[in-house]
């Protein structure tokens, strides 16, 4: 498996999770985004809805009825209800136990859960068969820094 570290140090996952979004979508992919607070899963739609002016990013905040339709399910909860196989801890909070039916993990995390998330790191790259790469952001866009 592979887990995805991205740096948010301006503002907060909302704008920052758009692009990543946009890529699993293009590559055929759904995705499940997960975040604890529901003001944070509220922000999060809104911000996939109105990405661009010419785009939205299609998605549902889990417990509708529609969620197994959704291509990008936003939830409280690891449970893909949506067939995702790429996961998103938006909040930068790491939940062991799920993560193994996802091709890929992507951790979002901004300044203040920066020490959690080098933990998570030390963790994820003890464990056989996980790649890790680290993200930041250059001018707008995501560039590998590690």
């Amino acid at each position: 498996m592979r887990v995805d570290f991205y740096l948010v140090e301006q503002g907060g996952p909302e704008g920052a999770l758009a692009p990543l979004a946009a890529k699993v979508l293009g590559a055929g992919g759904r995705l499940l985004v997960v975040a604890d607070e529901v003001d944070e899963r509220r922000r999060l739609s809104e911000a996939l809805w109105n990405w661009r002016a010419d785009s939205f990013l299609a998605n549902g905040v889990a417990g509708g009825a529609h969620d197994a339709a959704q291509p990008i399910l936003i939830s409280d909860r690891i449970a893909p209800d949506n067939g995702a196989t790429y996961l998103a801890l938006a909040d930068g909070v790491w939940r062991e136990g799920g993560e193994e039916g996802f091709e890929r993990v992507l951790l979002v995390f901004g300044n203040q859960t920066r020490e959690a998330a080098r933990d998570i790191w030390r963790m994820a790259k003890g464990r056989e068969g996980w790649e890790c790469q680290f993200f930041k952001q250059d001018a707008g866009r995501w560039t590998k820094a590690g």
